[in-house]
């Protein structure tokens, strides 16, 4: 099953997002001018409170005064939705007009003076329509007059019809930029994700045959470099890999080739006509040989396969590497007095490991330095403890100085740096192999220089 797109789940997120952001700004809109209504109809309210104030001050109230009801009908003129009503202190209507239907909550329930104070607005329904209104006791400047309680109330329903017609617009406008802002999100995360549509094309084209390919690394986003220089790092030792894959396949073909040629070519010359039978034998132990190099090289091959599957488990015991040294130069001291070679060594040091996988990698350095040094040279072998814990073992041999690109590699499989030498009977070109196996089973690790016809192999192992 595949996975939710990644286009889809960003245009999501982005359209969660934005829905968030135009509902809070659409709530605090409608909030702001719902408050912008209710100051209003407070400022007209209150300033017709100073007016009402004004004209009860001027008028005799000592009784029912048709001039009051004159004088307030005079100052009510041009407001239409307005209704006020004068009570008593006792309950007493001094002015009411038509439409005044105040609930007790309105007269009673705001305690103190409006414009010493100012309070907030109620708002109740009365015969099917909707009002705010505020009240408020005003004692008159006249004395012994009586205190009357004033209430004021505006009709909302012309502010009703615009905040519906503004609320329908305003949800209408906030619902069309929710489907703009998501189609929009979903258009700017696909052009976003171009490049990785970019990479994906160019990688559905590399194939074996096509690993030098590489992606662009410059043209794409600074999120998608990393990517990209790891998919191309894999893609260089991918590369590397079947380079030495294809050459490993040349190397164990041309290797195994002469001996099999040999076998069959001997063969074929002895059953070409009868022979003696001490002919016979010369021809088996002729093709002996070439068998007891097939099966080295096989039994070469199987020891790294085991090594590259993890398949070494080399025992643990105290490794005397003086000794071991000392027994693999008195073995090979007859080829170094063969070939004018000088063996030397020096320093002492034990580690934790296999004996016999220690002393064929050993034995494998030691037969490499001595193949190759010249005559009258020398190899110096050198065994000391690191300060941090470590053995290292040093092979030295005089000799030419390799060049430097091939110092990488000589630790490949049928690796040799003179190709011309590789048919004859030095080797298959695995011992070095080998050496790095055994040294990385036991956590260690190897390495070579050369330089002024100097040629080291170092190997580090653990002293523990």
């Amino acid at each position: 099953m595949r996975g939710p797109s990644l286009t889809i789940r960003l245009a999501l997120l982005f359209a969660a997002v934005s829905t968030t952001v135009l509902l809070a700004i659409g709530g605090v809109i409608g909030y702001l001018v719902e408050e912008h209504f209710e100051m209003l109809d407070l400022a007209e309210l209150t300033g017709k409170m100073t007016l009402i104030e004004h004209v009860l001050a001027r008028t005799d109230t000592s009784a029912q005064n048709p001039e009051l009801s004159r004088q307030l009908n005079d100052a009510l003129v041009g407001h239409p939705g307005l209704s006020v009503a004068v009570y008593t202190a006792d309950g007493g209507t001094v002015y009411r007009t038509a439409d005044a239907d105040f609930p007790p909550g309105v007269l009673h329930g705001v305690p103190g003076a409006l414009l010493a104070k100012p309070m907030r607005p109620a708002i109740w329904e009365s015969q099917g329509r909707v009002f705010r209104g505020i009240a408020a006791p005003l004692p008159v400047s006249s004395a012994g007059a009586p205190t009357y309680t004033v209430a004021l109330a505006l009709d909302m329903a012309h502010h009703q019809e615009f905040m519906s017609a503004f609320q329908h617009m305003l949800w209408t406008a906030l619902a069309l930029g929710i489907v703009l802002s998501s189609l929009l999100g979903w258009l700017a995360a696909r052009r976003g994700l171009a490049p990785i549509h970019a990479i994906a094309a160019i990688a559905r084209g590399i194939s074996a045959e096509r690993l030098d390919a590489r992606l662009p690394q410059e043209q794409v986003p600074v999120e998608v470099q990393d990517l990209v220089v790891s998919f191309n790092a894999m893609l260089a030792r991918l590369d590397d890999s079947f380079k030495r894959l294809s050459d490993f396949s040349s190397d164990i073909a041309h290797e195994l080739r002469t001996p099999v040629s040999n076998l069959m070519t001997q063969t074929q010359v002895a059953v070409s006509k009868a022979r003696s039978a001490e002919e016979y034998r010369e021809i088996l132990y002729s093709n002996l040989e070439d068998y007891d190099r097939l099966a080295r090289i096989i039994a070469d091959m199987l020891f790294i396969a085991k090594a590259d599957n993890r398949l070494l488990t080399p025992q643990r015991e105290t490794v005397d590497l003086g000794a071991e040294t000392d027994q693999l130069i008195d073995f090979y001291q007859a080829l170094a007095d063969d070939q004018d070679v000088r063996i030397t060594r020096s320093g002492a040091g034990h580690v934790i490991g296999d004996a016999l996988m220690t002393r064929r990698a050993l034995s494998n350095l030691l037969s490499n330095a001595i193949r190759h040094t010249p005559r009258g040279g020398a190899v110096s072998i050198s065994v000391e403890a690191s300060g941090s814990g470590e053995t290292l073992v040093r092979v030295e041999n005089t000799g030419d100085t390799i060049p430097a690109e091939h110092l990488p590699r000589l630790f490949d499989r049928f690796y040799r740096v003179d190709p011309a030498r590789s048919c004859s009977s030095e080797g298959a070109g695995l011992g070095l192999a080998i050496a790095k196996s055994i040294v990385e089973a036991h956590g260690g690790r190897i390495a070579v220089t050369s330089a002024a016809g100097v040629t080291a192999f170092v190997m580090t192992l653990p002293a523990t």
